[in-house]
């Protein structure tokens, strides 16, 4: 196995910068220049660092053992109707609790189409909006789908994961326990989730955004938050969450990988880290077997 590429850690802030949004391409490519010497380098580094997503088939498309295909939802806001990848066990012969499973910056990209599986081989029912549906949908590659995610309104496309969420509880094949887990962009909505549906019955947040810690006595479901140790840009705000949630007696678990860093769980790119992946999506397959009582 080719081992894994080693970035300068500057260039991997730099590589945040970019896919948050908050420096251009070339802003990207002419600041890693001055690292590297190179603008051959960085334009290499770019492109070694975006998504190859034909690694994403941790679970076939074709598995037998899950069906798969593409719903419509009810929107709120924003548009008519929504379009989201649904995941489920062939065989079952009574209703399952269900997952919404939330996108990063882009839109629905192969990755988490391949996440809605494995929480439907794990015995899930499993959703994935596509927020960028009001626009013709992910794009098929995450650069243009960064540029149309931003053309959306924000508060608009957080009410079309609400509706997920009720679309889900409704479904005739949910028990309606309903679980919601989000990436980066999606991981922050998790959050949210909690907050706006008290029906929602447990949120896990990978690197997102946390809610204002004013917020954290309102809170009622169990949370789980996985960060990456060297996520500095996300990291610097769970302290002063945390301490919310610890004096508002929120049921919560947090980890912390060590060396892995922002969007560690994604492994179609070089940040995907293994070790903190793996470990971090048993905890969460486990937390929604308790908490959405799968099997019972």
């Amino acid at each position: 196995m080719a081992s894994k590429p080693e970035f300068d850690r500057r260039v991997l802030r730099l590589f945040d910068g970019y896919v948050h949004g908050k420096i251009s391409r070339r802003q990207f490519l002419d600041s890693a220049t001055k690292i590297t010497a190179s603008m051959s380098s960085a334009a290499a580094i770019l492109a070694s660092l975006s998504p190859n997503y034909a690694l994403a088939r941790q679970v076939d498309p074709d598995d037998e053992s899950i069906t798969t295909g593409y719903k419509k939802y009810a929107s709120p806001a924003g548009a008519k109707v929504m379009r989201g990848y649904y995941a489920r066990p062939v065989v079952h012969q009574h209703k399952l609790p269900a997952v919404l499973v939330i996108h990063e910056n882009r839109g629905l990209n192969p990755y988490i189409e391949d996440v809605a599986r494995r929480l439907a081989v794990a015995g899930f029912i499993a959703f994935a909006p596509d927020a960028l549906t009001p626009l013709g949908g992910y794009p098929g590659n995450d650069d243009d789908g960064r540029e149309l995610q931003k053309q959306r309104d924000r508060d608009e496309m957080f009410a079309d994961f609400v509706a997920a969420v009720d679309f889900l509880q409704n479904h005739p094949d949910c028990t309606g326990k309903v679980g919601s887990v989000g990436f980066c962009y999606g991981g922050g909505v998790s959050a949210r989730l909690a907050l706006a549906v008290p029906s929602l019955t447990a949120a896990v947040s990978y690197y997102g955004s946390h809610p204002d810690p004013a917020n954290a006595r309102d809170i009622k479901q169990p949370l789980m938050f996985h960060h990456g140790e060297t996520d500095e840009r996300v990291n610097a705000s769970w302290p002063d969450f945390e301490k919310a949630l610890k004096a508002a007696g929120a049921s919560f678990e947090e980890y912390t990988y060590s060396g892995a860093g922002h969007g560690f769980h994604n492994d179609t790119t070089p940040r995907f880290s293994e070790e903190a992946a793996r470990l971090s999506w048993e905890r969460t397959v486990g937390f929604f077997v308790k908490h959405l009582e799968l099997g019972d």
